[in-house]
């Protein structure tokens, strides 16, 4: 997955050229939260819970939710290219840990 996220960060990076990299940085951050956003969308349609008379199925949720991830991963390969999957690793061990922890104590 590594080396197809970098080849996509290629990609984008390349056409955001013309963009400070601080800007680019914070338009990918906004990007992680519109992909969500759009899955927040689907699973409304998919509940009835939508005006705009959209239906939506549990695979377009996580067609979006997918989006997301990918949003989110390109942001930290922008972020940080060299550490990304050591910050991200980092993370996702010490938040599970957590989550063991507590799930122990109860």
């Amino acid at each position: 997955m590594g080396r197809h996220l970098e080849k996509l960060s290629a990609v984008c990076q390349a056409a955001g050229s013309h963009l400070p990299d601080e800007e680019l940085k914070a338009l990918q951050v906004g990007k992680v939260a519109e992909e969500a956003d759009e899955a927040m969308h689907a699973l409304h349609g998919l509940k009835g819970l939508t005006t705009c008379g959209d239906d939506h199925t549990w695979p377009e949720v996580q067609n979006d939710l997918v989006g997301a991830v990918i949003a989110a991963l390109l942001a930290m390969h922008y972020i940080d290219p060299t550490g990304a999957r050591t910050t991200f690793d980092e993370i996702l061990h010490r938040r599970t840990r957590r989550g063991r922890e507590a799930a122990a104590a109860a």
